[in-house]
């Protein structure tokens, strides 16, 4: 198949860890080079940020990255993207002229919007995954939520308007039910884990004291990574907190205004010499530091999925996580880890407490979460049936619309 992605503000080719720059990043690289492996013609577009990237580069065999011009040549924050969709959706258009896809899949709502423009125009069958909903974030950040005011109205209709809907969890599905999403759209396709390589052999990261434990993502307040600090001042002081995530290097990352404020935590709760910053880490040396943590600990108020956790089970590390959204699909408690209620630094430090000085259960937990990511994560499982919804939806638009073959840009 000639399989169109779109993902406005999270390039598959970026560095990871910034404010805009997380999961999604690696759920759409990820995606198109595991379609691209299994003989799919796959072409993400996303928008151009900077004058210097060229308009087109190739990812790995089957797969290219293509920067469209959407407003401004330069940085903007996702949630001031709204305006340039329309742009966004011209360039897509255009590039199709020359090679029509079979299907468009978009990310995140506002590409969505763009894919529904250009769906709209061509008859290519449409696709999404949110990855996000406003209203779930409205919900656990109230006044705080800086999506524009139009998300309100449009990503429902991106929802209702698509022909299928690739939900990443249970909990997003029913959410998106809730919207008004006809459920026999939604089909469920978890993100992934590269497993070659996160792997439980390998180097390991030098301890600065006898126990870590691990927070890794952007460093935004609904990471809730303050409660990791709570919940280490509970803890023995031979139990160090090492924080992965930033705009950059260590230095660049102690300029951000949440590193700043995670610190003044720190050093308010008598903790600081327990907490290290380690900024941003390639993807190659991840693996090297999460199999260094006796725990990987992901506490956000909400996660519409989260791949630490699965990048924690392939290196064999348990995972505690808050009871929220797709961590609840992920991490089997008692099993694969830990799962506490969010927000609440008691009920994490005495799970805490319990864990790191229990080697036996350590390994237990450690073992079944690379067996569970093998079998449910791994991404030519993913890619395959995400291939599949792609086939069906294809053949439901065309029975919907019997003139589709003859539709042209």
């Amino acid at each position: 198949m000639r399989i169109a992605m779109i993902s406005e503000h999270a390039s598959p080719l970026a560095a990871l860890g910034g404010v805009d720059a997380g999961g999604q990043n690696v759920h759409v690289a990820a995606l198109s080079l595991a379609l691209g492996r299994l003989g799919h013609d796959v072409t993400v577009y996303t928008r151009r940020d900077d004058i210097a990237l060229p308009d087109r580069v190739p990812m790995a065999p089957n797969v290219e990255v293509v920067h469209v011009t959407a407003g401004p040549v330069e940085p903007i924050p996702k949630d001031d993207l709204l305006p340039y969709m329309s742009e966004l959706a011209d360039g897509v258009v255009a590039d199709w002229r020359s090679r029509k896809p079979d299907v468009v899949h978009s990310h995140f709502w506002m590409s969505g919007v763009a894919a529904l423009d250009a769906s709209h125009r061509t008859g290519v069958p449409m696709v999404h995954t949110f990855h996000a909903l406003g209203v779930v974030k409205r919900r656990h950040q109230g006044a705080d939520d800086t999506s524009p005011r139009e998300r309100r109205w449009l990503e429902p209709r991106v929802g209702r308007e698509a022909d299928g809907i690739v939900a990443t969890c249970s909990d997003e599905a029913f959410e998106l039910k809730a919207l008004g999403v006809p459920f026999e759209r939604i089909t469920v396709a978890p993100c992934g884990v590269d497993l070659e390589t996160f792997t439980a052999e390998g180097p390991v990261a030098t301890r600065g004291r006898p126990h870590r434990i691990l927070a890794v993502g952007r460093l935004v307040k609904r990471k809730g990574i303050d409660t990791v600090i709570d919940a280490l001042t509970r803890l023995h002081a031979d139990t160090e907190l090492v924080i992965v995530g930033g705009p950059g290097t260590v230095d660049e990352t102690m300029t951000d205004a949440e590193a700043r404020r995670l610190r003044d935590i720190a050093i308010e709760r008598g903790v600081d010499d327990r907490v290290v910053f380690a900024g941003q880490l390639s993807r190659e040396d991840m693996p090297t530091m999460l199999r260094s943590a006796d725990a990987v600990v992901c506490t956000p108020w909400y996660e519409p999925f989260g791949i630490v956790p699965l990048e924690a089970m392939a290196c064999g590390v348990p995972v505690v996580a808050a009871a929220v959204g797709g961590l609840t699909d992920t991490v089997v408690d008692g099993v694969t880890g830990r799962l506490v209620p969010p927000k609440d630094p008691e009920a994490l430090a005495e799970t805490l407490d319990e864990l790191v000085v229990d080697a036996d259960t350590i390994r237990d937990y450690g073992l079944a979460g690379r067996e569970r990511v093998e079998s449910r994560y791994a991404w030519s499982r993913i890619a395959a049936d995400t291939a599949e919804t792609y086939r069906t939806v294809a053949a439901q638009r065309e029975q919907r619309v019997p003139n589709l073959a003859g539709v042209r840009p």
